[in-house]
Parts: structure tokens; sequence; C-alpha cells
């Protein structure tokens, strides 16, 4: 069984694999994206399938006021005793000085039940996992330490500590057992025993695209730690021609049968069209997704079959294969719930904003603040799996003043966005406009030629199509006839290596928004929404 990369196509990063039994499982974060972290489902380590956004409720994660990018990173998964143990951090401040990270643990019996409450850990840091030791039944909270003092590296170095899960709060003395590398920004630490030894994992060189995974092994779980004969384990920095950059930050897992394998973050760019090999690196609209390697071993270290860099074609497990039923490309709301791909912005959006019940086969949603806000955006979306592919939709709105819109969004962040939004003009009614948000510059590219829309309530129907480096938007009054509206738009202005001042980590999302700066919280109807990438 071949097994073709990336395994969890679009915005993914930073995966943590687990085996419970037969099944695996990956976490990866969701930044403020919430329900907050996604797990997917595997029983051959090729097809996934996402069955739970855990953190799905207030008491869970409160993002209102994070910052982008701010909110989960790095959750980490793991199955002791019958139960999944999952621990995430919500960052409350991503510039400056300082991060603060707090860092908390859930636990629950089936992978897609309901979650504890939340125990918290601590905040020296970001990163954190669980390890559950099998020599002397402890378990062990590491997280990378945060220095925000003038003339040190902020990356201090792994720091662990004791759990007690009676107590239910971290015990002992803290003891710093890994500075890592002269590569830096050391993080992402995984504990893992495993003949005789205990192995630290770790991510190193920062996010982009001279990332690594960093491994180093010791007899005793406080160190010293020495670091692979080879290291790294992996990277794609002196690869700038292989498909699946920014190889680093993964996790490890044996598989019921007795093979090793290992996930890890990579970034796809688009192709380049004029722009040399080095400087700009690429653009990764899709942002940072999941790939898989498998393991050998020699000598008691750890190699990435094929070389120390992403592979982009590998051999699977010795498991049947077993595929999934693929996810229809049309959504239209007769569900009780919307399907796990769609998120919202930071917070849970109640009925009296998002709600499938108010008019049934529809999606309402009733209009809150702008685009650029931290707190309460009326969108839904769901991410770009694809470098190409088409979205639709069909909405129902009637506004009667500017500060009303709704319609299709692609999106990045507060920052970085294109608006494709039925409006009103004082003189010409119901409108048609576009609005832009690049790295915070506001434009309405097609300002004074806005399309007059019939002045009822006849619904709209916008669609956009994206292929590879362009996208455009298109709109129809029926449904059939499709008439193409304002510019081409660039697709890596919504990737991670565009952001004004870069420390950005998510991924392009398309989706329905509505907004209502005047306080009346209008609301439109959505018919259905289709991502179609065929």
């Amino acid at each position: 069984m071949k097994i073709q990369n990336p395994i969890l196509t679009g915005f993914n990063p930073d995966p943590s694999i687990c085996r419970a039994g037969e099944d695996y499982y990956i976490a990866t974060s969701t930044f403020e994206w919430f329900p907050g972290v996604s797990i997917y489902h595997s029983k051959d380590m090729k097809n996934w399938r996402l069955v739970s956004r855990p953190l799905n409720r207030i008491s869970m994660l409160d993002m209102k006021g994070n910052p982008n990018s701010g909110g989960v990173w790095a959750p980490q998964l793991s199955y002791y005793e019958g139960k999944f143990w999952l621990i995430y951090s919500d960052i409350k401040v991503t510039d400056g000085r300082w991060k603060d990270s707090h860092n908390y643990l859930t636990t629950c019996d089936t992978i897609d039940g309901d979650w504890s409450e939340p125990i918290y850990m601590n905040s020296s840091g970001f990163d954190p996992s669980l390890f559950h030791n099998p020599n002397d039944g402890k378990k062990y909270f590491v997280n990378m330490m945060w220095d925000h003092r003038e003339g040190h590296h902020n990356f201090y170095g792994i720091v662990l500590q004791e759990y007690d899960h009676n107590q239910q709060k971290l015990v002992g003395d803290k003891k710093v057992i890994f500075k890592g590398t002269d590569v830096k920004l050391t993080e992402a630490p995984h504990l893992y025993y495993i003949d005789g030894y205990y192995y630290l994992l770790t991510a190193e060189g920062g996010t982009k695209f001279d990332h690594q995974s960093t491994i180093a092994r010791s007899k005793s779980i406080e160190g010293p730690y020495e670091v692979h004969p080879e290291n790294p384990l992996i990277s794609s920095w002196a690869h700038p021609r292989i498909y699946l950059q920014k190889a680093g930050h993964g996790s490890i897992v044996q598989t019921h049968t007795g093979e090793w394998f290992f996930v890890h973050l990579t970034g796809r760019v688009l192709p380049k069209l004029a722009d040399p090999l080095l400087d700009p690196r690429g653009y990764c609209p899709l942002g940072r997704e999941t790939a898989i390697q498998r393991l050998e071993w020699r000598d008691h270290w750890p190699y990435i079959v094929g070389g120390n860099y992403p592979q982009d074609e590998i051999e699977g497990p010795n498991i049947t294969e077993h595929p999934f039923d693929p996810i229809p490309i049309k959504e239209d709301f007769h569900a009780k719930q919307l399907p796990l791909d769609f998120q919202t912005l930071r917070i849970p959006l109640g009925e009296d904003i998002v709600s499938l019940k108010a008019r049934p086969g529809h999606l309402r949603i009733s209009g809150r603040e702008s685009l650029t806000s931290l707190f309460t955006q009326a969108l839904v979306a769901r991410r770009w799996q694809h470098f190409k592919f088409k979205a639709e939709t069909k909405v129902e709105f009637e506004p009667n003043n500017f500060q009303q819109a709704a319609g299709m969004v692609n999106y990045y962040n507060t920052e970085n966005w294109t608006y494709l939004n039925v409006t009103h003009h004082e003189e010409k009614g119901r409108i048609l406009d576009l609005m832009v948000h690049d790295n915070t510059v506001f434009s309405q590219p097609i300002k004074g030629k806005e399309v007059i829309l019939p002045q009822d309530n006849s619904p709209v129907y916008l669609r956009v199509e994206v292929d590879y480096n362009d996208y455009q938007y298109a709109y129809s009054l029926d449904g059939t006839n499709w008439d193409k509206i304002g510019p081409v738009f660039s697709s890596y202005k919504l990737s991670d290596d565009y952001i004004r001042g870069g420390g950005f980590f998510t991924g392009a999302f398309v989706g329905m928004a509505v907004q209502d700066t005047s306080g009346e919280r209008l609301h439109a109807d959505f018919d259905y929404f289709i991502y179609d990438p065929s």
C-alpha cells in the first residue's frame, strides 16, 4: 500500500499521533478557529477522516480578543489506560517580548465524546505534552520555556515536571532537561521510552522553510540527552526543489503490526512563475499540512527511510487499506449541526447568530462585527484544502443601509481577506460590492461600478474559482448564467509567508459572512455551500 503525501491537506499543522488498539488518531492545531483542535481517525494510516473537534465549549476555550494566530497551538494527544488525554494551549499574547501561554489537560473515554472540563497545568511556555512513563507509572509534563529577558534567547529550553492526576496538578521540582542545538528555537517536545532509552523529539529552527525535527536520547528521563549523530531527523531546508517544504514538528507512533512511522508538519508552495528559487522560497496558502514518513532503526536511533527529508510517497504499513466514504461536495444545511469542516472565529456562535433552525434547510447568519474584529464575527468558513477548487453559495439578504453586508469571503486573518458581498447604496439601492483588506490596506476595487441587484429579497448566487496562483469571484441571479466580477486576486496573499510582520500560522479559508455594524443584527439566509475540488 502506497501513501501519498500530504495525508491531511490544508491547514493542519503540528500533528500529534497516537494509537488506540488498531485505531490511529492525529490531533492538529487550530489557533484562533473554533471549535479547537482537529482530531482525525484512520485504520490504515493512509485514509483519514475528521471525527472530532473536542474544545467545543466556552468553558474549555474562550478566545474572544485573542490575537491573530493566537489560541490553540500544538495540541498533544495520547491514549493510556483506556482513556484519551489531550494537552492544549490557549495563547493570549503573540507580539513583543512575551508569549502568554496557558496550558490545559482534558480527557475523554471516546474520541468523539464530551471531553472533561479542563485542568489548568501551567503558563511557562507553549507546545506542552504529557508523557505516561511505563517504568515508574508516573506522568510527566514537558513544554518549551519562554524567556522574555533582554539579551536572552526567547526559547530557554525544555522543562520537565511530574503531573499527579489524583491531585490534578503539577508536583515536584521543575527541571530543564534540554537546551536544544545551535539551530535554536527549540520547541514541540515529545517524550518516548523505547528499548531502554528515553527519546526527546523536538522541533527547531522556527516553523518556516528552515524548520526541522531534532531528536535526542538518554538513559534517564532527566537527561543528559545526546543528540542524534546525523541530526536533523527531518528537514526540507537543504532541498529547495522538493515538493514538501517546511518539514519539522512531528510525532512518532508504532503500529499494531510493529512498524514505525513519523508524522510531521509540511507545506506545499504555489508554482513559481517568475520568482527565483531561494528568495522568496515560496508561498503556501493551504497553510502548514501533515505528512507521514516511514522510520527505521539503526543503533537505537530512528532514521527517515529514504533520507532525512520528506518523501512524496512512502510504503504504508502492513495493514489492509480502509477507505472512508467521500465527503459530499455540497452542504445543504438540512442537518441539525454544521459539518465538522466548518468553523467560526475565537468563540462559539449561538443560535442568535448562527442558526440551522430559524429557517430549515438554510443557514441563517445574523450580522455582527466587521471582518477586522477580534471579538464577535458572524463568519462560518472552512479551510482551503486544494490548490484548485470552486466554492459556491446562494444568499438571500435585504440590507437597508451601507453598514450591512452579507456574502462570500476568502480569509486569512483580520488583516488579510477579500469579500464579495450584497450591501446597500444610498442611490443605487441593493448592490453587489467587493471589499479587500491587504495587510490592513482597505480598498473597494469595483467602487463606482458596483452591480445593481433586484431591489427585493431575491437570491444572489456567489462563487469563487481558485486556480493555483489566482482566484476570481463570479455571481449569478439565476444559478445558471454566471458573470465574473472584480479583479483576479493572488492566492499567495492568503498565506503565512505574505502576512505583514510574520509569525502567523494558519492558512486560507473560504466561507459565508454577515456584518451589521449598525447594530440592527440583520440576518442573511444561505441555502447551500459547495466546496468542489474536482
